[in-house]
């Protein structure tokens, strides 16, 4: 199992000479968060961008870079906003692996609980070794990629009837 980290709210860290929250070239983040795990997990990282920068290029980006890698499994980071554009481009080339992609809607840095609990259940489920597809975990709910969405409003995600 490997994690890819795309960046994304997760990741973000304040920034006090700029005053904004930035997404940073590492994988701070993560490494904190599984130093605890009873296993290694090995992380990669790429894009390192909010979710709203990643366009259709980068998505062709990690598309190849996971096609090409051994793994059959990976738990992908990825900012909340565009996290199902990029799991429709990985379902549509990658069936035959196991994805499960991840974020969070408020900043490890600013509060560990939420991104603590989505990669850990991420990183659970895929562990199981489910059936091959994408799947997306937030909001303490593990779904297909298309049968999870979030509700803006709500500042959360749940599982819908069908999304296409």
């Amino acid at each position: 199992m490997k994690i890819m980290n795309t960046g994304g709210t997760f990741n973000k860290r304040y920034d006090p000479i700029s005053g904004e929250l930035e997404v940073p070239f590492d994988n701070l983040a993560i490494e904190e968060i599984v130093k605890s795990f009873a296993y290694e997990v090995e992380i990669a990282g790429m894009l390192y961008k909010d979710s709203m920068e990643i366009d259709d290029e980068d998505r062709e980006q990690l598309t190849a870079i996971l096609e090409a890698d051994d793994e059959d499994i990976f738990v992908i980071v990825h900012g909340t906003d565009t996290m199902h554009l990029t799991a429709m481009k990985l379902a549509a080339y990658l069936p035959e692996r196991v994805i499960v992609i991840t974020g969070a809607m408020v900043p490890y840095s600013i509060d560990k609980g939420e991104a603590s609990l989505n990669l850990g259940m991420a990183l659970g489920f895929a562990a199981t070794q489910p059936a091959n597809g994408v799947y997306i975990c937030m909001s303490g709910i593990i779904a297909p990629h298309n049968k999870i969405v979030k509700n803006r409003r709500e500042g959360r995600f749940q599982i819908v009837q069908d999304r296409m």
